[in-house]
């Protein structure tokens, strides 16, 4: 059966880090990537498809999609969640999936944005969405590289 190995928030989703350091980190094997947006992007599609070595699968789901594949856990997959922003991951929460934890890695600047953890920004709504996912028992963290000390996201919501 199919399991969770890593959930990631990393609004770069596929990018050199993904590909080296996570990917040996949690033995993962097969990449999911959960967004709307690059679900429906055909350009994009196949140049993340290209960024990703040989030997590792890789899917792109909308939301909804995601949570279908992602209840079902078929094969024998070790399965790494890619998804841009912490609503993708509650609404696949809500949806049913499992996750023991969520690591936040990327989360950019942007208008809306402001500084949350070192160069990590998040949005009030974000830092909801991060409360709610916190509410369902799933822990969130912030680690950037698997050799970093991981520092707990709910120490800093308080």
């Amino acid at each position: 059966m199919s399991e969770i190995v890593l959930a990631r928030i990393d609004d770069r989703l596929i990018h050199g880090q993904v590909m080296t350091s996570w990917v040996q980190y949690s033995g993962g094997n097969h990449i999911v990537i959960v967004d709307d947006f690059t679900a429906q992007d055909e350009f994009l599609k196949p140049i993340l498809k290209m960024a990703v070595p040989v030997g590792i699968g890789l899917d792109i789901f909308n939301i909804e999609q995601g949570i279908e594949y992602l209840t079902k856990l078929e094969g024998g997959n070790k399965i790494i969640v890619l998804a841009k922003t912490p609503e993708t991951f509650y609404n696949l929460i809500e949806g049913g999936v499992q996750l023991k934890e969520i690591i936040v890695g990327g989360m950019g600047a942007s208008s809306n944005r402001s500084k949350f953890y070192k160069n990590i920004s998040a949005s009030n709504e974000e830092r909801e969405t991060f409360k709610k996912i916190l509410d369902h028992g799933v822990k969130v963290t912030i680690q950037i590289i698997p050799a970093e000390k991981s520092v707990s996201a709910d120490a800093i919501l308080k």
